[in-house]
């Protein structure tokens, strides 16, 4: 099994100065490069003032980790493209595939908050769903076509290049059939440079959930990446996704291949312990995202919510524990793990445990503990490259 850490870092109050945020990240990369963890992601985030989810750059932390590690693979989780000029987009990760050796995974996401949406990008707003996948579509096709194409262009509702009417005369440029029209003069196609050192790019990753967002990756060749729902009802997207990238492929697809599952993680000696520790920064993150989540998601197949007086009043560490949190004795997280193995194929599993306001310490302690007492029980697999 290939194990990655999920950096969604937080500093909750903005507590501390911001390069001590980015130190435990630091820390945390070195040490999982350094005892066989197989991948690190990191997260894209804006205006965060409460201090929780406060890193807005994950190609520049990325970049970062790539400088201080050499083994460990790198990737975001997400990038979220909606966010951002495709071609600047694909030429940075181009250069940070270069930079990192080859280590590069690529997560793309078309944000979920509206706040941050229509900020960045109006087009983008989340609320306008359609629209909003109209444009990750084509910013994802974009980006694609600079990678593999050695001259591209792309006409389309939101983007078009090159642009219609220009023209380029230099002595050492001189025009070819495949970027200029030899009759007009105009640009008809650009070239990206550099092109990604993994070839035809590297893995592509999408954050995915709903029907829509697991079929569109499935259909379209990327890896999915889910979080939240409980093993039993994580089944149904997993078959769907296998199903999907089966009639995409024109081959059958193993279950569990192509997709990774984040969980949350807390290992310490004692039950109580894990609750005591990392319990509540987990409830503080959860709370936070179930405001616009809701508790759909954290139900077992065929369970409906209780109506109660508020909508987060079941948000309890009794009442989440069991259905999807690895907190506990390394015994027990290896207990849920094989299960998740056992029903899901598991392949890949992602794991965050910096919870807003918990000890950097505490959180270095459970990394070590997993690392030396759980992850020997499930060896990676024989592979090269890419998890799954």
């Amino acid at each position: 099994m290939h194990f990655g850490y999920f950096l969604n870092q937080n500093n909750l109050g903005l507590a501390k100065p911001f390069h001590e945020v980015v130190d435990e990240g630091r820390q945390i990369a070195t040490y999982c490069d350094r005892n066989g963890w197989h991948s690190i992601w990191t997260t894209e985030h804006h205006f965060g003032h409460e201090g929780l989810e406060v890193c807005p750059n994950p190609i520049l932390m990325t970049a970062d980790l790539a400088a201080r590690t050499e083994q460990i693979r790198i990737g975001q989780a997400a990038s979220i493209i909606t966010f951002h000029h495709p071609i600047r987009l694909a030429e940075d990760l181009a250069m940070l595939d270069h930079m990192s050796g080859g280590r590069l995974e690529v997560g793309v996401g078309r944000g979920i908050y509206p706040r941050e949406a229509v900020n960045m990008n109006p087009t983008s707003d989340v609320r306008n769903s359609d629209v909003n996948r109209a444009l990750f579509a084509e910013t994802l096709e974009v980006m694609r076509r600079c990678w593999t194409e050695e001259f591209f262009s792309f006409e389309g509702e939101h983007f078009t290049f090159p642009q219609p009417g220009l023209t380029f005369n230099h002595s050492m440029s001189p025009p070819t059939a495949a970027n200029t029209d030899p009759e007009t003069g105009e640009i008809t196609a650009l070239a990206v440079v550099p092109r990604p050192l993994q070839q035809p790019h590297p893995p592509l990753w999408q954050v995915i959930d709903t029907p829509p967002s697991i079929q569109f990756a499935a259909q379209n060749d990327l890896k999915g990446m889910f979080w939240i729902p409980p093993t039993d009802a994580m089944a149904p997207r997993f078959e769907m996704y296998r199903d999907a990238a089966s009639v995409a492929r024109g081959q059958e697809v193993e279950m569990g291949e192509g997709v990774a599952l984040v969980r949350d993680l807390f290992v310490t000696e004692t039950m109580e312990e894990a609750e005591r520790l990392g319990g509540p920064g987990m409830l503080t993150y959860l709370e936070w995202v179930c405001h616009f989540r809701g508790l759909g998601n954290h139900l077992y197949p065929g369970e409906e919510l209780p109506d109660t007086i508020g909508n987060l009043d079941l948000l309890t560490y009794e009442w989440l524990h069991p259905r999807n949190m690895l907190f506990g004795t390394p015994e027990y997280i290896a207990e849920k793990i094989q299960e998740m193995r056992d029903k899901l194929n598991l392949k890949t599993l992602l794991l965050w445990s910096n919870f807003p306001g918990v000890p950097h310490e505490a959180v270095m302690d459970s990394i070590t503990m997993f690392t030396e007492q759980v992850m020997p029980l499930f060896p990676e697999e024989s592979t090269q490259g890419s998890p799954a």
